[in-house]
């Protein structure tokens, strides 16, 4: 991939890079936004920028890049790029904006690493750059010209007809099309993005699992509500909760993600924790609307029993499939709950015919028995997501089986490999 001029370069200069990326990334994002400020309006969120989680994304992503173009000079690091990709498109991302990034991002390199960035130096690492943005371009092409829309035309409004008061943080909202234009029917375990103006006037853009399949006329999500504890509270989610009603209409691209459900006979299971369930949700009535026989084992980590967003929708649709169980974890389980064994509580959340269990602490899949050759979908924040994972490959799952979709910035790009 990487020229022969370049490849020594960058294996020569990839470590101090990545020694000084966060501070490259931060001075790039204020260079840009100086200049740009209405990239902020629509594309950009700021509530990452408020927090420096953006930054960090985008460091894990140039800095791993990078290093597999080191590693394997030969290979196309496509799982690392396709889910970069679908956010771009669910953003209405266009290929123009890849020059305004790369020209500010050369100069944060210069900026910050001063006369160590020869021509040499900066030929490389442009190069690096563009065969990046190009991939991602030709990427989000594919995925544009898949659905027959354009950064343009991947937005519609719609009303919302249902809000559910899930749990004391959770809303969902149920929204009908406006229009007679045709939808593009969602895949279990995509996510939309809904864009929004805020107070001060600027639009401001979040993503949500879909939770329920499509029946053609409606969409639904579940937004928690974020309250800050070093930063402000989340401004979407508060909006969100506070004053959007039914009859008011928003604005939702159409539906993408590439952490899909695949349906095939083998058994499965999903792991999740907290708002990481709505996913789940999604995959699950997608399976009960296409009439699966799959033998499904849900596993989900939360708080307490209270705090556990969707578990009424989940449980009904569990117990509509032939073979569905659910499996929770709280870390304040219910007083009145009998003690099973291995730490849990035995007989509780019967779906399915089969009954669930309850147990105590932090979610470890070594309190359950797994089905034997299960695919596994997880989803959750990230500390969650490297203990399942870690458990499932040391219990003999095969990497290929697992896959995983991190709510929030895409720091897995520098812990996930």
């Amino acid at each position: 991939m990487l020229s022969d001029t370049s490849l020594p370069v960058i294996q020569a200069t990839l470590p101090v890079v990545g020694e000084h990326i966060e501070e490259i990334a931060k001075r790039f994002y204020k260079h840009m936004f100086e200049a740009q400020p209405d990239l902020l309006d629509g594309l950009f969120n700021r509530g990452n920028q408020a927090d420096g989680r953006q930054q960090q994304a985008l460091a894990g992503s140039i800095a791993a890049f990078a290093g597999m173009l080191v590693e394997k000079p030969d290979q196309v690091p496509d799982h690392l790029l396709s889910r970069v990709a679908h956010k771009h498109v669910s953003l209405g991302l266009n290929p123009d904006q890849y020059q305004i990034v790369h020209d500010h991002l050369m100069w944060a390199i210069v900026d910050v690493l001063g006369d160590a960035v020869t021509p040499e130096v900066a030929a490389a690492w442009d190069e690096v750059y563009w065969l990046m943005a190009n991939l991602l371009i030709n990427k989000e092409r594919g995925l544009y010209n898949a659905v027959h829309l354009s950064p343009e035309t991947i937005w519609r409004t719609w009303r919302v007809v249902q809000r559910i008061q899930e749990t004391a943080d959770v809303v969902s909202f149920v929204v009908e099309r406006t229009d007679e234009r045709d939808v593009k029917p969602s895949l279990p375990g995509q996510y939309v993005t809904l864009k929004m103006t805020m107070p001060d006037g600027v639009q401001q853009p979040r993503q949500y699992s879909l939770t329920r399949a499509d029946d053609g006329q409606h969409r639904q999500f579940a937004v928690k509500k974020v309250h800050g504890l070093s930063t402000p509270d989340g401004e979407m989610s508060t909006l969100l909760h506070n004053d959007v009603q039914v009859g008011d209409e928003v604005v939702l691209s159409a539906p993408f993600g590439d952490v899909v459900l695949e349906y095939t006979d083998r058994p499965l299971v999903m792991a999740s924790a907290g708002i990481g369930i709505t996913p789940m949700a999604g995959m699950l009535s997608h399976l009960v609307q296409s009439g699966s026989r799959r033998q499904v084992m849900l596993l989900h980590a939360d708080d307490s029993e209270a705090s556990f967003p969707l578990r009424a929708q989940v449980t009904e649709d569990l117990a509509k499939l032939a073979d569905g169980t659910l499996k929770t974890w709280f870390l304040a389980p219910a007083e009145t709950a009998e003690t099973g064994g291995t730490g849990g509580t035995a007989g509780a959340g019967e779906t399915g015919g089969t009954a669930g269990s309850v147990f105590s602490g932090f979610m470890d899949v070594s309190d359950v028995e797994l089905p034997d050759d299960a695919e596994y979908y997880l989803c959750g924040p990230l500390p969650f997501l490297k203990s399942v994972r870690s458990a499932l490959i040391a219990g003999g799952v095969p990497a290929k089986d697992i896959q995983y979709e991190v709510f929030g910035p895409d720091l897995w790009l520098a812990d996930f490999q």
